[in-house]
Formats: C-alpha cells, sequence, structure tokens
C-alpha cells in the first residue's frame, strides 16, 4: 500500500510549473506503460494549452485545483475543483484558465493488441 499526498503534490507541481518555461509540470502518480490504469497529476500556468492530442484509452479529469477548458472540434466543458470530466475519446485539448492542478485516469489495455 501507498500513500500519496494530492494536495502536496499540487502544490509543488504547481510551483514547478509557474518556474518552467512550457508553464506546466507533470508527475505520475501510479501506473506506467507498463500498466492498463495511469494516473498524472498536472499542474498549468493560466493560459498554458496541451495542444489537441488523442487518447490512448479510456481517460477521465479531476480537477483539484483552478479552472480548466477541455475542447475538441465541436465542444468545450469547463472544469472547477471538484469537477470530473469523462475526457472525449476524439482528438482534444486543455486550456489552463487560471492556475490549475488536475488528476488524469487513462485505463489502456496493455499487452499484444489482437
Amino acid at each position: 500500500m501507498e500513500k500519496i499526498s494530492l494536495t502536496a503534490l499540487a502544490r509543488q507541481h504547481l510551483e514547478s510549473a509557474r518556474a518552467a518555461s512550457s508553464g506546466r509540470s507533470a508527475h505520475t502518480v501510479y501506473g506506467g506503460h507498463e500498466h492498463a490504469l495511469r494516473q498524472t497529476l498536472m499542474a498549468m500556468t493560466a493560459g498554458s494549452t496541451m495542444d489537441d492530442h488523442e487518447s490512448p484509452g479510456e481517460a477521465t479529469l479531476q480537477v483539484l485545483h483552478g479552472r480548466v477548458r477541455v475542447t475538441n472540434d465541436q465542444f468545450g466543458w469547463d472544469g472547477s475543483p471538484g469537477d470530473h470530466i469523462v475526457l472525449p475519446r476524439s482528438r482534444h485539448g486543455l486550456h489552463a484558465l487560471e492556475d490549475a492542478v488536475v488528476l488524469l485516469t487513462v485505463a489502456k489495455a496493455v499487452g499484444p493488441h489482437v
């Protein structure tokens, strides 16, 4: 069993994001390429973005701090602390409306694909 303080991790990575030229900082909380479940804490400064990208599997986003907007070519969804957003399987992007921290959870197939 492992216990991690998301609050402390969020504070640390928001500081790192503020110091980074990209305005972003991320940390894998659980999983990795060899796991079906992956959770990544991402901190973004206001105005920073993640360009449109494909999702590697089913994914959700939980907003821990600040406000974000998830967009695809048709819609946009705003998120605030406590919001849980099911990410679209279509190409989508993430925009920080203010300094924000989110927990991205992805479940993907592992092993050989048939």
